[in-house]
This record gives structure tokens, C-alpha cells and sequence, in this order.
């Protein structure tokens, strides 16, 4: 018999930040991770023979910096390739929006749209800052007696009040309209309208126009208040985020065990008691902590029989939709986009021309279609970490808004058609990339959740809107790591304060556990 003080399904980061924290105050801690490879969506793939990717996450700008400083992760081998890179927003014409955290420059900017791009910053910096504080701590419920929640509740609202009249009003204002009227108000060059809009629908099942994309662009811009003035490539692919992890976790005492599928969660009266392996295989702890995603953990793993009938109806009705889909090229020369020297296509790229752009390439994946011409975020990556290619190759990845999760005739149908009109997107812009094309991998959303465990190939788990982020994240009822299952907890990104590589729900998590455990 084998038994273990914490058991962590997965091997994802926020599963390995968890394990890390727990080991330290002496807990044996085992992780069972279902891939090959540490890190969930930090991975590092092979495309082509020498040709490796970001798989999934491509970007590092939300990681807590405390996280990294804690866990000493550039001793264990975590460097960065590139930091604070712009985000340039692609014209056909070259006439493109060059937009750093400061200041915003191209031929068609007018003077009054610099100006108000400084003012615009500074403002959502200061909301911004406000949600740092709320995410550091786990989400505070109103209607409970607890000191900590009352502490947490008072910053926040003592963090409002310093905001000012003014700003604290706008803040309401804003936060339930969308970004395509924020926008409107707010600039005239069509362009920096769609590459600022495109933060607040990235990843996500929502257009310019949809509600809670204020919300989700004000949670991306909380990596400018961490010190991420642009996006990061990490050296080696996002898999050495996930490897470095790892590394500290096992100085730490932690045991990793890949390759190893957890089936079901298993539940001895009114606790957890263990986990059984796809190969029958039963391991005994008191306490899980499961990192997949909430509908996964509790509909899949634990069974909703298991739990009672309140809290599987809000399990039942977590929204967890994604549009996203990720391409991969293997390229035999550089690309050359039309306007931008080498420098600069190492940068963060959008093809978003105008909103209404992004607006249409979302209204087709409502109905289960794809757009010939989505919005598409790409990264050269080889050209800022020589190590991802061979010597004078490349490799470009490109996260592609929209994809619905399964087309009328499935994946096997469109995957080809798909793909190929977002080529042929990015030939409109890089002339010539197609002839250079080794080969290409397309992940849909059906390929994010059957290879990473993310249910509707959602990033975050739970979709980022204001009835599922805070105290309401995933549910209420499971809004504090802890369920109504003894022994049970949450850690991933469906908990607060969400994904992106934030690190900081493993983190709260563990903080709760060992909380718990000194009041037993």
C-alpha cells in the first residue's frame, strides 16, 4: 500500500507551484502527470525533425514574478530568450501600429491618438493594480464571518476609495460595457483599436462587442504590474517553464511520475481516500488536489454521483467554451513580412486590421463554422532563441481566433481547410512564406482538450467572465481551493484568479491547504 499526505492530479504549472509549496513544509507530495512531459500547456513540442515549438502557451507575461525569486527557477535552468517585445498590428499595406507599454507609434497615428494612449495606460495600470492586490490572496466571500476574507474585502475597497471619484466610477462603468465601445470612445486609428481590443478576447468565446472583455484585457495588463512591459519568449520553448518547475519541485521532495493517467478519484464516505491509475493501479492520500479543470475533476474523475445535487448542477453549468486553435510552421528560410526589419519580426504580430475584422471571424465560429480570415497572433520564436531550429530554419506559431470546438463533420473534414486559409492569411503579409513551409501542425480545440486536458480547449478552464472570476471562480461553493468533499482541492486555472500562466492559484492553493491543516 502506498500512501502519500498530498496527492496533485496533474503535472500542469499550477499542479507543480503547488506541490513545490507543500513540500516545503515537510509533506510528501506525489504528482501524476498523464503526458510524457512536465508543465500541462508549458510544453515544448517537436513539429519536424529539429523543429520545436511552444505547443500550446506561446507568451510568458503573467507569471508571478515572487514565484520565480520563491522557487529559484533560474537555478533550475529558466531563462528568458527575449523580454518586453512590442506588439506590432499588421497592415497589408505596411503601414503598421508599433504599441509598447508606453507609447504607440505608426504612420497613420495621429498625435491625439499618442496622447490619449498614455492617458489610457495609465488609468487601466491603476484598475489594473487594483485586481494584483485581489489576486495575491484567495477570493474573499461576502457572506461568511471569516477575518481574512474581512482583511481581503477591505483592501479592496480601501484600494476603490484611493482610486478617486472619478477613476472609481469609470472603473463600474467600464467594467460591465465591453472593449469595442471603450475603444470607440477612447481612439480613431482603426488599427490600435483592434490590437488593443484583441487583449480582451484572447482565448476566449467573445468578439470586441461581447461583455466581460474589459475584465479580460485588465487581467492580461496585471503583467505590466508585475514588470512585463510587453510579452517574454522563454529560452528553449515554454516546456522549460514547466521542466524548471519540476526540478525545483523534486529538490523540494516532491515525486513526479509521468506518463501516468489518474482515471478516477476515489471517495471513502464523505473524503477523498485516493486516486486509481488508468492501469488499476490505487495510490492513498487524505488529501487530492487536482489541477485539471473543475468539470473534468468533478465530472470525470470524482463522478457527479458523488457529490451532491446542488453542487452538480453548478458544475453542469460552468461555461467553459473556447475559440481558439494554435498553428505551427516549419519554415526552410526566414519569413519576410512586408514592412518590418529582422528586429522586428522577432516581435509580438497581429493580423486584426479593424474590430469589426475581429468581430466577424467570431461571429462565425456562433454558428460551429471558421472564418477564411480570422485574427491571428504569431511569433517567430526561432528568431529570438536560435536553439528551437536549425541553423538558418524557423519556426512560427500563431494562436488563430477563431475555431469552434467541432465543425459540422468534424475536425477531420476541415483541418486541412482550416489551416490552409490561415496560410494563406499570413502569405498576405509574409510573401512567400508558403514555398518555405516544411510542414505545419494545427491544434483545434477538440486536440487542446483531448492532449492537454483542457475541457472545450479553454486556456482558463472556466471562461473569464465577471459571474465566474473572484469569489464566484469556479462556482460558489468551490471558490476557495476547497470543496464540499473533505480532502478535496482545486489548483488550476479554473480557480481565482485564472490562467495564462499566472502561477498564482497553485500558489493561493497550496496557502489554503497548509491554512487548513495547522486549524485541524
Amino acid at each position: 500500500m502506498t500512501n502519500y499526505d498530498v496527492i496533485i492530479v496533474g503535472g500542469g504549472h499550477n499542479g507543480l507551484i503547488c506541490a513545490n509549496f507543500l513540500a516545503k513544509t515537510g509533506k510528501s507530495v506525489l504528482v501524476l502527470e498523464a503526458r510524457e512531459a512536465p508543465g500541462g500547456c508549458a510544453a515544448t513540442n517537436e513539429i519536424h525533425p529539429g523543429f520545436n515549438v511552444s505547443a500550446c502557451a506561446q507568451w510568458l507575461d503573467l507569471l508571478n514574478p515572487s514565484l520565480i525569486q520563491e522557487l529559484k527557477l533560474e537555478k533550475y535552468g529558466l531563462q528568458f530568450a527575449a523580454k518586453n517585445l512590442k506588439t506590432i498590428g499588421l497592415n497589408s499595406d505596411g503601414n503598421h501600429v508599433f504599441l509598447s507599454h508606453d507609447s504607440v507609434d505608426g504612420k497613420n497615428i495621429s498625435d491625439e491618438d499618442k496622447t490619449s494612449y498614455i492617458d489610457f495606460k495609465v488609468k487601466m495600470l491603476k484598475y489594473a493594480k487594483l485586481l494584483k492586490k485581489v489576486f495575491e490572496s484567495r477570493a474573499p466571500k461576502l457572506v461568511e464571518h471569516n477575518w481574512t476574507d474581512r482583511i481581503t474585502l477591505a483592501k479592496l475597497a480601501l484600494g476603490m476609495k484611493f482610486l478617486g471619484k472619478e477613476d472609481m466610477n469609470d472603473l463600474m462603468r467600464l467594467i460591465l460595457i465591453n472593449i469595442y465601445d471603450v475603444m470607440e470612445e477612447s481612439f480613431e486609428n482603426q488599427n490600435l483599436k483592434a490590437l488593443i481590443s484583441f487583449d480582451g478576447v484572447m482565448g476566449g468565446y467573445m468578439g470586441p462587442r461581447s461583455p466581460n472583455t474589459v475584465f479580460n484585457f485588465l487581467y492580461k495588463l496585471v503583467g505590466e504590474t508585475y514588470g512585463y512591459y510587453g510579452s517574454s519568449q522563454i529560452k528553449g520553448g515554454m516546456g522549460a517553464l514547466g521542466e524548471s518547475l519540476a526540478a525545483a519541485a523534486k529538490d523540494a521532495g516532491v515525486e513526479i511520475r509521468l506518463g501516468d493517467r489518474v482515471a478516477r478519484i476515489n471517495k471513502t464516505g464523505s473524503r477523498v481516500s485516493g486516486v486509481t491509475l488508468d492501469d488499476g493501479e490505487v495510490i492513498y492520500s487524505a488529501i487530492i488536489v487536482s489541477n485539471a479543470d473543475p468539470f473534468s475533476t468533478f465530472n470525470n474523475l470524482l463522478g457527479l454521483r458523488n457529490i451532491e445535487a446542488g453542487m452538480a448542477r453548478r458544475v453542469t453549468q460552468i461555461r467553459r467554451k473556447s475559440g481558439t486553435a494554435k498553428l505551427h510552421l516549419a519554415l526552410d528560410t526566414a519569413p519576410n513580412f512586408l514592412g518590418l526589419d529582422s528586429e522586428q519580426m522577432g516581435q509580438r504580430l497581429v493580423i486584426a486590421p479593424d474590430m469589426n475584422y475581429i468581430e466577424r471571424a467570431f461571429n462565425s465560429v456562433k454558428y460551429g463554422e471558421y472564418s477564411p480570415t480570422p485574427a491571428i497572433d504569431i511569433s517567430v520564436s526561432s528568431l529570438n532563441d536560435e536553439t528551437l531550429a536549425p541553423s538558418g530554419k524557423h519556426v512560427l506559431s500563431a494562436i488563430v481566433q477563431y475555431a469552434p470546438y467541432e465543425p459540422d463533420g468534424g475536425w477531420d473534414v476541415h483541418r486541412d481547410i482550416f489551416a490552409k486559409n490561415s496560410i494563406d492569411l499570413i502569405e498576405q503579409y509574409a510573401p512567400g512564406i508558403k514555398d518555405s513551409i516544411l510542414s505545419h501542425q494545427l491544434l483545434t480545440p477538440k486536440d487542446l482538450e483531448s492532449i492537454y486536458g483542457m475541457t472545450g480547449g479553454q486556456w482558463h478552464h472556466v471562461e473569464m467572465t465577471l459571474d465566474q472570476v473572484l469569489m464566484m471562480r469556479p462556482f460558489p461553493g468551490a471558490s476557495q481551493y476547497g470543496v464540499d468533499v473533505d480532502g478535496l482541492y482545486l489548483c488550476g486555472a479554473g480557480t481565482h484568479p485564472g490562467g495564462g500562466l499566472m502561477g498564482l492559484a497553485g500558489k493561493n492553493a497550496a496557502t489554503e491547504i497548509i491554512k487548513r491543516g495547522s486549524e485541524a
